[in-house]
């Protein structure tokens, strides 16, 4: 796999049954890579080993006056040199490949995965953790992999120097042998304490990531109230919890590197006194010890990867963790059954609702957060209540911690179109059959052609759309906003999350967008919550000619909207109550009168206590 061949036709089926598992998996599926790195990593590390022999006969030529063999030690150095700068220059070029593809994999991966659950993802997981695994982790994952073939180059470098020094001179060569691997080893107590610190900067820097995101997602909100002191406090005292734990993470790791400086510094001493004396017993040349002790010398960087590797592990074994536990979470256990989306009535059998293939159906629930779940149900993102808790600790221990999910999902049937689950089909013929727009759609930026280039059954056309979405003022004022010559609002750019527009022009510009794409179900949670009720009252007629004999269900609770439905539902505590008109409705359900008039209590038993729910004119009024 090379850099310009990214990204992955397939990222592949991931091992999420743990962080190093997922770690292993990487490695596996990067094996190519791996041994490309490792071969030019011993290239370069045995070139480096090859420079003290050759001092070392570069020097006892000179002790016994040997021009010849001084200048065949010295074009020997110059080719090592050369193999050095070679090897080098290629295993870091190899090695930042594998850095950059292991990233891409793991990012392709959660964008998959993102595209699979959609809004259920952060119903799941905090949308602060799912940007902290999606930027840091992927680097620290990453760093794991690249430094892994320089590891296993240096541990192999490692042995063929001490092999090589035990068949050299064995007398200094064994004290070498059997130092270096108590050298590689003196840190490993200290590892479990390091990563434990590791583990808590990496939790206590997702939250605060969390804590700023949440902030600056309701600035407006905290504005409003006054509250931007409060939340500015928390996050300084979440930074400061950031860097605390960060600075006793790096102590730790500051006494793991002056452990590594200090033992092979003794080695190195133990090395020259020991040498120094065989030398002067004549036991040894000069040339011999020159060539130990450089040896030994250039032994301390080859070590230095097993400092780095237990680094970048203990680093990025949280950071896989966290992968693990969005990559882990699943739509649904059931395999793919169907081949092609089928139409039909689109029918949620834990609620009872039914919206007749064909017709504009309303649903009224006087519960605003059970509408936008019932919205999500009938897209096929359904709602998990698995304990947050029981997940978490299922992904610390290694088991899936879909499981939970998977048992929660099962418990609640699939909602059917046409009579099929929309489990069992495909995730992309599931997105093109039903479509959700929540109450608080995403713009994204671009201009407004590009905004409304979206897959779509090519049916509705972008002016007809907006044409049906009452969009006529927003064209205008992105007209007068657009730097084309002639004031085409379709080239007008749009900023990010649309901020330049106010919310009822952003939630016309979203439906336009949703209708253009002409699903065979099109689901609407408030779609006219932020216009005027002049406004509203078109755009429930633009919605209801536009999307004539395909089928539309719209959760609203205004009475103008309520009136251009075909039929409208009523659902009171997650069942389906009531069927029927809006002016039926409002004569013979004192609930449904309730939630669209907004009477109190009070005003309900009023008109009971009097034998009569009110006159035909005293209802529609105050409907």
């Amino acid at each position: 796999m090379q850099i310009r061949d990214l990204p992955y036709p397939d990222p592949g089926d991931p091992d999420v049954r743990s962080g190093p598992r997922f770690l292993l998996w990487l490695g596996r599926n990067q094996l190519k890579g791996q041994l490309k790195s490792l071969s030019w990593g011993l290239l370069h590390q045995c070139s480096i080993a090859g420079l003290p022999p050759a001092v070392g006969l570069a020097v006892q030529a000179v002790v016994d006056r040997s021009g010849s063999r001084l200048a065949w030690a010295g074009g020997l150095i110059a080719v090592l040199g050369v193999l050095i700068s070679l090897g080098d220059a290629m295993l870091h070029r190899t090695a930042v490949t594998n850095w950059i593809t292991a990233a891409a994999r793991v990012q392709q991966l959660l964008a998959r995965k993102t595209a699979e659950l959609g809004s259920a993802l952060t119903r799941r997981v905090a949308a602060g953790e799912v940007v902290a695994v999606s930027t840091g982790d992927v680097e620290k994952i990453g760093w794991f992999v690249e430094a892994l073939s320089r590891f296993a180059a240096a541990a192999a470098a490692l042995v063929l120097i001490c092999a090589g020094l035990l068949l050299y001179l064995p007398s200094l060569g064994i004290l070498v042998a059997v130092a270096v691997p108590l050298l590689a080893l003196a840190v490993l107590p200290l590892l479990p304490r390091a990563t434990r610190r590791a583990d808590l900067q990496r939790e206590k820097a997702g939250k605060a990531t969390e804590l700023a995101s949440d902030t600056v997602a309701g600035l407006r909100v905290l504005r409003g109230i006054g509250g931007e002191e409060l939340f500015l406090g928390r996050y300084r005292r979440a930074s400061q919890e950031v860097r605390e734990a960060a600075v006793r993470s790096a102590r730790m790791w500051s006494l793991i590197s002056a452990i590594q400086v200090l033992l092979p510094g003794v080695l190195l001493i133990s090395l020259v006194v020991y040498g120094a004396v065989l030398a002067r017993d004549g036991r040894i040349e000069v040339g011999q010890l020159v060539t130990v002790y450089s040896a030994a010398t250039l032994m301390l960087f080859p070590l230095r990867h097993f400092e780095e590797i237990a680094m970048a592990y203990s680093f990025s074994r949280p950071s896989a963790q966290r992968a693990v536990r969005v990559l882990s979470l699943r739509r649904t256990a059931q395999p793919s059954t169907v081949d092609a989306a089928p139409t039909g009535d689109l029918y949620d059998p834990v609620t009872g609702l039914m919206a007749p293939a064909g017709l504009f159906t309303a649903v009224v629930c006087g519960d605003p957060d059970e509408a936008g779940r019932l919205a999500e149900r009938l897209g096929g993102h359904a709602h998990v209540d698995a304990d947050e808790d029981a997940v978490a600790a299922g992904a610390e221990s290694g088991a899936p911690a879909c499981a939970d999910e998977d048992a929660a999902a099962r418990k609640a049937p699939s909602v059917l179109l046409g009579g099929v689950p929309l489990d069992e089909l495909p995730l992309d013929s599931a997105r093109t059959a039903v479509l959700v727009q929540d109450k608080d759609p995403v713009l994204l930026s671009g201009t407004l052609r590009e905004l409304l280039d979206v897959p779509s059954s090519g049916r509705v056309t972008a002016e007809e759309a907006l044409t049906a979405a009452q969009c006529g003022d927003v064209l205008d004022s992105l007209a007068q906003a657009s730097l084309a010559a002639d004031g085409d609002p379709m080239t007008t750019r749009i900023t990010e999350r649309g901020r330049s527009l106010s919310g009822g022009q952003r939630q016309r510009l979203a439906l336009a967008r949703s209708l253009v794409t002409d699903p065979e179900a099109l689901v609407l949670d408030e779609p006219t919550s932020a216009v005027d009720s002049h406004t509203e009252a078109r755009v429930a007629a633009g919605i209801k000619a536009l999307r004539k004999g395909r089928t539309t269900v719209a959760f609203a609770s205004s009475p103008l909207l309520l009136d251009l439905a075909d039929r409208v539902v009523l659902v009171h505590r997650g069942t389906v109550v009531a069927v029927g008109g809006h002016r039926e409705l409002l004569h013979t359900d004192p609930r449904y009168r309730a939630v669209v008039t907004r009477e109190t209590d009070d005003e309900i038993a009023a008109p009971t206590s009097r034998g009569a729910t009110g006159t035909i004119e005293e209802v529609e009024e105050r409907a």
